[in-house]
């Protein structure tokens, strides 16, 4: 009788966008229905923003940091503006910090919501969405009323703060954070028990702790696989170390044990918004006390001939940095997100450098796959929460 003889099929999956928050190739190489290698191919959504960053102002580059990944717009921009406030050594006051955390932590709730709706209807759970959104919906409710936009308003500035706190912000808020508990509940009644999405998840896309490490993988895929690393916890930054809160883990390293994660994550921020709401008074400072980065007040520009020249010079010129480098990390929704910057003493960035947790997600993915079903190789990627445009940067 014949040796019978098989022979491995490679098939392209994309360039597509479905679980990925962006455009995604993956070269697999099949074996029947079982995943033997892959190969990611990125690009595909490319835009220049670190090297654009040079060209821009300091302050500039804001608006162009929260587009990486665009669904963690403000934590973006925390890391970067807490990198040039290093290089110029700049303490903010109190309140700014406490504000800064709060809009944080608003921030990953909804990338959190994006995640859970989005990862459940690509496996099957097509209403989850509808659910995540509908609150999701009252945080960009909340950027609207705090800047005027909903999905990236550029509302953190070098030294502080866009403006004032908006009346009825705390009241907004308020109202959120004690609808929003009932509704994780709500959430994991979905879920957390449904068959179908236990039989998707459970004992898909494990890693071990130390692959996960070995691999830069930070934030919840590395939680899900029990490391407690948090850069909230480990580099504190705003304030962060006098907050009361938990850093969630789970030991089993699949799809499932980084839902949990993230499910448990949001009553975490729950409880730290509350914590800095609380903090923040009403009324008070919201930018440094510093000329060479903070406009003066308008009262001052209309009549004071410095102030004016002052208020000329901040907006025509920006301010210049002295010549060094500093890295500031921040745990952003999916990990550590952090900022390299490097000044030659002007008043632009000579480099501005992320590290992106999505792309060392991406990198880490053929390990994640490998002697998977080709069935599994959407729940996973869902699973690692990547957003490409923080990868093609």
């Amino acid at each position: 009788m014949a040796e019978l003889r098989t022979e491995t099929m490679t098939v392209n999956m994309g360039p597509q966008h479905p679980s990925t928050h962006g455009v995604l190739r993956l070269v697999l190489e099949l074996d029947g229905e079982v995943i033997r290698s892959a190969q990611p191919t990125i690009g595909y959504l490319h835009t220049g923003i670190e090297k654009t960053a040079e060209q821009k102002k300091w302050q500039q580059v804001v608006p162009l940091v929260e587009r990486m990944d665009y669904l963690g717009a403000q934590s973006n921009s925390l890391a970067y503006v807490l990198c040039v406030e290093k290089l110029l050594g700049l303490e903010v006051p109190q309140r700014v910090r406490d504000i800064r955390v709060l809009i944080a932590e608003l921030q990953r709730m909804s990338s959190h919501l994006i995640w859970l709706g989005t990862h459940a209807m690509e496996i099957g759970a097509v209403s989850m969405l509808f659910y995540a959104i509908r609150e999701r919906e009252l945080l960009l409710n909340i950027n609207e009323l705090l800047a005027g936009f909903r999905f990236f308003p550029s509302y953190l500035r070098v030294g502080g703060l866009r403006e004032d706190l908006p009346r009825g912000f705390h009241e907004a808020v308020t109202a959120f954070l004690d609808r929003f508990p009932a509704k994780i509940d709500e959430y994991e009644g979905l879920l957390s028990g449904n068959d179908m999405f236990l039989r998707r998840t459970k004992g898909v896309g494990v890693i071990a702790q130390d692959d996960a490490l070995a691999w830069g993988l930070l934030g919840p895929i590395a939680r899900g696989s029990g490391c407690g690393y948090d850069v909230r916890r480990y580099f504190p930054y705003s304030g962060y170390e006098t907050y009361d809160f938990d850093v969630p883990t789970e030991t089993d390293g699949d799809v499932y044990a980084r839902y949990r994660v993230r499910m448990r994550e949001l009553r975490e921020c729950v409880k730290i918004c509350r914590q800095a709401l609380a903090r923040i008074p009403p009324t008070g400072a919201w930018a440094c006390d510093d000329p060479r980065v903070v406009p003066p007040p308008k009262d001052k520009v209309y009549t004071e001939m410095e102030a004016l020249i002052q208020h000329f010079l901040i907006y025509s010129q920006g301010f210049t940095v002295p010549a060094g480098d500093a890295y500031v990390p921040v745990e952003g929704p999916r990990g550590e997100h952090g900022v390299y910057a490097v000044s030659d003493g002007t008043n632009r960035p000579w480099r501005v450098k992320m590290r992106a947790p999505s792309f060392l997600a991406i990198q880490a993915l053929p390990t994640l796959i490998r002697n998977g079903l080709i069935a599994d190789v959407v729940a996973v990627i869902g699973s690692t929460d990547v957003v490409m445009g923080d990868c093609d940067r």
